[in-house]
Order: structure tokens, then C-alpha cells, then sequence
């Protein structure tokens, strides 16, 4: 089986808690993911967050903790390949 994924707008937001991805629930339903997602920047930088689904999302972003990106060197609004951990 593959696996789904999708090419996600990545934003800061400093209301999410480090370690958390905030997702809209019909982009976790789409790609499957239930626990942990996988973000893939420019296929070399690799990070795992608790998918947490929300209301408010848009769909074709993930809101992530703005000092955790920050200190990875993630700008804002960054795409990146977003997919179920595993």
C-alpha cells in the first residue's frame, strides 16, 4: 500500500504547543493520519509532531509551535511533504 501525502503550507503559530501539529480534520482523514505526522522539507529536513486535529485550520495548512520551527530554521509559510508517521 502507499502512502498518502500532500504538499502543506507550514505555519507559526505560537498558541501550539512544542511537539504538536495542528491540522484541519478532513487533511488528517485524507492522508490517513491518526497519531504522528511526518513533515519532509526539501526531502533532507525530516521532523515528527502529534497530529491535532482543529477547528479554524485551513485545510492545506499545519500549524506548528512558531519557537520550535524557528529554532530549525522552518520560515513561515514554508511548504513542505506531509504524510502519517510510520
Amino acid at each position: 500500500m502507499q502512502r498518502r501525502e500532500r504538499r502543506l503550507r507550514l505555519r507559526w503559530n505560537e498558541r501550539v504547543p512544542e511537539g504538536q501539529a495542528w491540522m484541519s480534520e478532513e487533511a488528517m482523514k485524507e492522508l490517513g493520519i491518526t497519531g504522528e505526522v511526518e513533515v519532509v522539507i526539501a526531502g533532507k529536513k525530516r521532523f515528527r509532531f502529534m497530529a491535532v486535529p482543529r477547528e479554524g485550520v485551513p485545510r492545506n495548512e499545519v500549524w506548528c509551535n512558531e519557537d520550535e520551527l524557528r529554532e530549525h530554521g522552518i520560515a513561515d509559510r514554508t511548504i513542505a511533504t506531509v504524510r502519517a508517521a510510520g
